[in-house]
């Protein structure tokens, strides 16, 4: 029997919550897997926490201050997850839907590589409800000169994909690579922390791979009311660009500093420049705009 630990978190999305665990506990062709759940729930007021213990007692719910968001509640997920010991750890988020097999088509993945001699990572890749586009997944970190940039990779259509990293949407993390990388990174807040973590593994010699097609659908976050939403005010953009669900500069830094190389100093410093540029652009345009309309007699 395979022990597979699924990891969540979740702030005030009571429905999403109680639809992706309903998911996860209806997947196909996985008889010989014993799944435990760890959910944080991070200070709820919408009673996500009492309504998933009512649907499904067997969930372990850990309670935050509201204070987590998504890195650090995942974090004391693991945490727990790893003072049991399991043979896997499932990251998953709350908004997620998973596809009736996916984690019978993600253990098949990671059971083909070590079949090959290869411990990996195996991410699974989502679309949007919406569209039908990917939405999230796996991650390669391209360069060119002075150039970088994190590029969402498309999964194959019946084999794997090789990645730098993923988003922590769907991840299937075998017990080898836990215990040789740990847990999470607790630096980070909201962001970076699964980016990270793809990438320190990667480091440490194991692999990242794509499973092939869709896993599950999850939409994706709209840029209305963040630091990138330029019609905003610019000290509204400056606030939100240094929140948790921001970027913020310490956190940023080290993430830059980490997985950047030598160009990291050029892209700590450029979301910052980049809204400043921003900001001063919108108000010479709306300067530009008043001294064009008529005046009045």
């Amino acid at each position: 029997m395979l022990r597979i630990a699924v990891l969540m978190t979740s702030f005030n999305r009571r429905e999403y919550t109680l639809r992706a665990l309903r998911r996860l506990f209806a997947q196909t062709g996985v008889n010989d897997v014993r799944l435990t759940a760890f959910l944080v729930e991070d200070g709820c007021t919408d009673g996500t926490g009492d309504a998933v213990m009512a649907e499904f007692p067997a969930v372990r719910v850990l309670h935050g201050d509201g204070s987590l968001f998504w890195n650090r509640g995942m974090r004391m997920a693991f945490a727990a997850a790893l003072d049991e010991g399991f043979d896997a750890y499932l990251l998953l988020n709350d908004d997620t839907m998973l596809e009736q097999d996916a984690l019978r088509r993600l253990m098949n993945v990671s059971g083909a590589q070590a079949a090959k001699g290869v411990t990996a990572i195996v991410v699974g890749s989502t679309r949007s409800p919406e569209t039908g586009v990917l939405s999230y997944g796996g991650i390669c970190l391209r360069k060119r000169g002075v150039s970088a940039w994190m590029e969402k990779i498309e999964p194959g259509v019946d084999d794997t994909v090789a990645c730098d990293t993923m988003n922590g949407n769907i991840v299937l993390i075998p017990a080898e690579i836990a215990r040789a990388i740990g847990n999470l990174d607790g630096r980070f807040h909201h962001h970076f922390g699964d980016l990270d973590y793809g990438f320190r593994a990667r480091r440490a010699g194991f692999a990242v791979v794509i499973a092939p097609g869709f896993l599950g659908e999850c939409g994706t976050n709209s840029r209305q009311g963040t630091w990138r939403d330029a019609a905003l005010p610019f000290k509204k953009r400056w606030k939100n660009l240094h929140s948790p669900k921001g970027q913020p500069f310490g956190q940023w830094v080290l993430f830059t500093r980490r997985h950047y190389g030598w160009r990291w100093p050029l892209y700590a410093v450029s979301p910052y420049v980049k809204t400043v540029l921003s900001g001063a652009l919108s108000v010479v345009r709306g300067k530009t705009v008043r001294a064009a309309l008529p005046t009045s007699n």
